[in-house]
């Protein structure tokens, strides 16, 4: 590689283009990355000079990524998953002075995030009694609540379980899942014909997408009800169903996915937040360094993939 190339390459470039590929728009990214528009201009104007390519079309709004720039982004981003987590390791996590820690952490996480969250956290721990337990949301914020745990990191809720703060981790939004080759084109109406997949109504996201379903005046039939993720998925898949589900909830469908097709999900845009919620009476920086790690492990095991399959989710899909 030449110098010529080397000089116009720097982490600040790859971060914009990132941002920007993500926005398709410069406000945007110049807000998310605390500078200004021109400097996110100029950022832009200096790597696709130092590459000789046109890396966004900045003719359309939004913005879109041109073909050499989705070539570019991969390996931009590969480059950028490296250097941050070679910086997590330099910042390591140092809980050698805790004698306990209870975390909980909800079921979507516990394949890819949750493994490597506690195998970080057993390596600060050399003396601490550790606990770790998996469950659904409205389970952990009671458990918290009562001073069962001590940090857990969950969907929100209505009210933030009391006694505890909230350190946000990443925006979900719901989107719809249907039967691959469904037309959706005319709206949910157009599903009457397929029943209606409930979540189990006990859980954060049974009571939102119960809301937004009241919201649009749609009352489907109570004829499935269920409180696991893979079983809805299972049935979207077989062509039983339709259901409103989440991003993340989706990209856990696992061998299902090729058998469902997700959309926008009609009307109002909705999302559920995941957040790690701590007691009040922690101090230090030791909740936030947990936090960062589990958004650096959420965005790399989902937030990324995710938009990589359904690029029409733009920022609403997000890491906080």
């Amino acid at each position: 590689m030449s110098s010529t190339l080397l000089k116009g390459l720097t982490l600040r470039g790859l971060e914009v283009f990132e941002t920007l590929a993500r926005t398709g728009s410069v406000a945007a990214t110049a807000t998310d990355l605390g500078m200004s528009a021109p400097a996110v201009s100029q950022q832009m104007k200096n790597l696709s000079t130092a590459l000789g390519v046109d890396l966004v079309d900045a003719s359309r709004r939004p913005m879109v990524v041109t073909p050499a720039g989705r070539l570019f982004l991969a390996q931009a981003k590969e480059a950028l998953r490296a250097l941050r987590a070679g910086q997590r390791d330099l910042k390591t996590l140092d809980l050698s002075e805790l004698a306990s820690l209870s975390l909980g952490v909800i079921e979507d996480f516990e394949n890819e995030v949750t493994p490597l969250l506690t195998t970080r956290l057993a390596e600060a721990m050399s003396q601490c009694a550790f606990l770790l337990q998996t469950g659904p949301s409205h389970v952990l914020q009671a458990r918290i609540a009562a001073r069962e745990l001590d940090m857990v990191i969950c969907a929100a809720g209505a009210a933030t379980p009391r006694g505890t703060v909230a350190l946000p981790l990443l925006d979900d939004p719901y989107i719809l899942a249907v039967p691959k080759g469904v037309d959706v084109a005319p709206g949910l109406k157009a599903l009457a014909d397929l029943p209606f997949l409930r979540r189990d109504l006990d859980q954060v996201m049974g009571q939102q997408i119960e809301a937004y379903l009241a919201r649009a005046g749609i009352a489907p039939a109570r004829r499935f009800e269920m409180d696991s993720n893979q079983s809805i998925s299972a049935l979207v898949a077989a062509g039983t169903g339709w259901t409103i589900t989440t991003a993340l909830s989706l990209a856990r469908a696992g061998r299902f996915a090729g058998g469902i097709e997700a959309h926008p999900l009609p009307g109002e845009p909705m999302a559920r937040k995941i957040v790690l919620y701590v007691t009040a009476d922690w101090s230090g920086g030791i909740p936030e360094q947990i936090a960062e790690l589990a958004r650096e492990l959420i965005g790399v095991h989902f937030a990324d993939p995710g938009l990589e399959k359904m690029p029409w989710l733009g920022d609403s899909f997000r890491v906080l």
